[in-house]
């Protein structure tokens, strides 16, 4: 069973935050009421998940990041943002938070992304001697438009960015997001056409066009492109839909906090602050996304692939 500890100094956000996540899963919730009583919660229960309100006494949300980064580098933080925080959201996003839900979007979006993150989490721990000795691979995927296919590829390559060295447990999570929002956007918004601002107005009639699109022509017949190529120490995805595709000059600067809760930036926020390099070609139907493992990584990894 999933426990998550969920950290707000407002004791209406946090029964909110945490009666929405009692009600859609069976997951065990634990409660703090800033930074500091949250550490002293993880020790006493080490939970699955944290997930923090930003602006908080004693002890804020980037700080609490920082601290669980160092100190539980296995647990995944997931931000809770509102009107005033955005700045020091996208400061977490780059100390090591995985992910993030706007309050005003919590009934909406938390459950969603919450079992994004528990699924990116939930890995094999065990590898094989044979699985070590690679120094290089080079592959490449061609999947229909299903989204647990998209999922057990983003699990597939958790595990092997681990076992290449491209980074550490605490950085994995980060990186799994990443190659999942890449490829979430391939099929929403690449494949299916369906823009972010549909999403935003209507949350059902969005999912309703997707299902139905799924099996109407030519949305059904598309494919999303992956190549995957690895290194010790670094990896690069390549990621393209066969949609009609964008202009990259359109979107959202992810280095403005401001468009944080913009439609349409979420996933480029992401995918920024989690991989070194983000990239799109001429026709905005292709990404690649590159990461590098850092030095610091060493002895984690050593660790991580016993």
């Amino acid at each position: 069973m999933t426990s998550i500890l969920v950290v707000d100094d407002s004791a209406v956000d946090r029964r909110l935050a945490g009666g929405l996540l009692e009600k859609t899963s069976d997951a065990t919730i634990y409660y703090a009421e800033d930074g500091v009583d949250a550490l002293e919660q993880i020790e006493l229960h080490i939970p699955d998940i944290v997930l923090t309100d930003m602006q908080m006494p004693n002890m804020d949300g980037l700080e609490l990041v920082k601290q669980v980064k160092t100190l539980y580098p296995l647990i995944p933080v997931v931000l809770m943002t509102a009107q005033g925080s955005e700045e020091i959201a996208v400061k977490a996003l780059h100390c090591g938070a995985v992910s993030y839900v706007p309050k005003r979007k919590l009934a909406q979006d938390l459950m969603e992304i919450i079992n994004r993150v528990t699924s990116a989490s939930q890995q094999d721990r065990s590898d094989t001697r044979l699985a070590r000795k690679i120094t290089s691979l080079d592959t490449s995927y061609v999947l229909e438009n299903e989204l647990p296919l998209i999922s057990s590829l983003v699990n597939h390559l958790q595990k092997t960015i681990i076992r290449m060295g491209v980074c550490g447990q605490s950085e994995r999570i980060q990186v799994g997001i990443a190659i999942e929002e890449a490829l979430v956007n391939a099929f929403y918004h690449g494949n299916l056409e369906l823009e972010a601002e549909l999403r935003e107005k209507d949350h059902k009639a969005f999912y309703a066009l997707a299902q139905e699109r799924t099996k109407q022509s030519p949305y059904q017949d598309r494919r999303i492109h992956v190549r995957v190529q690895m290194t010790r120490g670094q990896a690069i995805f390549t990621i393209r839909d066969e949609g009609p595709g964008f202009d990259p000059a359109l979107l959202p600067d992810p280095t403005d906090a401001a468009n944080l809760e913009k439609p349409g930036g979420r996933g480029v926020m992401l995918m920024q602050a989690f991989a070194d390099e983000v990239t799109y070609n001429d026709k905005g139907n292709e990404v690649t996304l590159i990461k590098s493992r850092e030095p610091e990584d060493s002895v984690e990894l050593a660790e991580g692939q016993e």
